[in-house]
């Protein structure tokens, strides 16, 4: 019965989930410099988020598997634990836990809809439908080069100014622009995972930015998007959109430039998972100076 549970908490890929509870927590921490904090709200919006990005990870993975382009072989099998390929969990099994995860998110999303405002309802419309369209057909947009766009979007401008509103009933510019560099680190960890992948996807008949730009201008593209980020943050203070608490995030940047000599030599089987180190710390950063500019 352990050997289960553990297969099925494997299986939601955990490890993941700090990307998402980043998310919420730099919207949350913007909203909370501009009025009243809500603990039980924040809560909520953070149980939601993981219980869909959960969804996501197993709705994807099955569709995966399914469509062949999951296997034992896969590079991503050979660093992580991946029940389902190793045929430890049943697919049907992964399919509706799937579902499930997405039912209760849906109730949660809806209860804070009705209580903070509806247009948390469009936003977790969207989340869903583009969390299952990820790679479920006839849709399926990750295989032709619109996951990094996706990701970027979701875990982006999307879940932060949601963290906002849920907080705030309202919109901001700001938690907007701030969203930039965050979503697109995020967005990176995918595109680590594509690069390294380039052969076995177009085994497979997948298309990915990786495999359009080719391995080269992938990393080219990788590399700026990193400087990309960090100079956005420079650029906000400059402008006085983040306060020079922000300037805290270049404490990661020993991590990105190590990950970029790395990724220069050779794009390493973990690939992702190194990038999501860099993205866990460049985001707790981002939360600390959010938090401490709301403090003082």
């Amino acid at each position: 019965m352990i050997e289960l549970y553990r297969n099925w908490f494997l299986a939601s890929r955990p490890w993941s989930f700090t990307m998402t509870a980043i998310s919420v927590a730099v919207g949350g921490s913007i909203a909370a410099a501009d009025g009243p904090f809500y603990w039980g709200l924040f809560f909520l919006s953070i149980s939601g988020a993981v219980l869909l990005h959960a969804a996501t990870n197993l709705i994807n993975d099955y569709y995966d598997v399914k469509s062949g382009v999951d296997t034992i072989a896969v590079s991503t099998a050979q660093y992580r634990p991946h029940p389902l390929v190793e045929g430890k969990i049943q697919p049907r099994s992964v399919l509706a836990a799937a579902y499930l995860l997405f039912a209760v998110a849906t109730v949660i999303g809806l209860w804070l809809a009705a209580v903070r405002g509806w247009p948390l309802l469009a936003i977790g419309v969207v989340g869903i439908l583009a969390s299952i369209a990820y790679t479920a057909p006839p849709v399926s947009y990750k295989y032709v080069a619109l996951g990094e766009v996706s990701v970027f979007l979701m875990w982006g401008p999307l879940m932060v100014e949601g963290a906002y509103f849920v907080q705030r009933q309202a919109f901001s510019v700001e938690a907007l622009w701030i969203s930039v560099p965050f979503g697109v680190i995020v967005a990176l960890v995918l595109l680590a995972n594509n690069l390294r992948d380039i052969n076995h996807d177009k085994n497979r008949g997948i298309r990915t930015i990786a495999i359009l730009l080719g391995a080269k201008k992938g990393f080219t593209l990788y590399a700026g998007l990193i400087l990309l980020a960090y100079l956005s943050i420079l650029v906000m203070v400059l402008l006085g959109t983040l306060s020079p608490w922000s300037l805290l995030v270049f404490f990661s940047l020993p991590i990105a430039v190590k990950l970029l000599k790395l990724m220069a030599q050779k794009i390493p089987d973990d690939a992702d998972a190194r990038t999501a180190q860099l993205d866990t710390a460049f985001g707790v950063l981002l939360v600390i100076s959010l938090i401490l500019e709301a403090v003082f």
